[in-house]
């Protein structure tokens, strides 16, 4: 089993959303920037998100196990066009954070 690398592709925000549903002053994250990389294989990395986790550690834990390995497709290869790689994002549908997850070579 390898570690996987997570990047933090950027943080979004739903303004509309934000104003229906959201508390006052609500912003994107606070816990996550564009650019932040983590590694993990079964276990939450330091410093990330435990709700970001629950939502893509499925993810990282099947890549981290080979899944998409030397050329295979993840998923059906219905879903993301390079091997070795999850574009996900965590379950906050006011401010969600999208993440690519990938492959490494570095030892669990």
């Amino acid at each position: 089993m390898n570690k996987c690398k997570i990047t933090v592709l950027k943080t979004t925000f739903d303004k509309d959303l934000a104003e229906e549903f959201g508390v006052e002053g609500l912003s994107s994250c606070p816990m996550l920037r564009k650019g932040q990389v983590f590694y993990a294989d079964y276990a939450c990395p330091d410093g990330f998100c435990d709700e970001a986790w629950k939502a893509i550690y499925q993810y990282v834990f099947a890549l981290a196990h080979g899944a998409g390995k030397d050329g295979g497709l993840f998923y059906y290869a219905d879903w993301i066009r390079r091997p070795g790689i999850a574009i996900c994002s965590c379950n906050d549908g006011i401010r969600p954070v999208i993440f690519k997850v990938e492959q490494t070579d570095r030892k669990a």
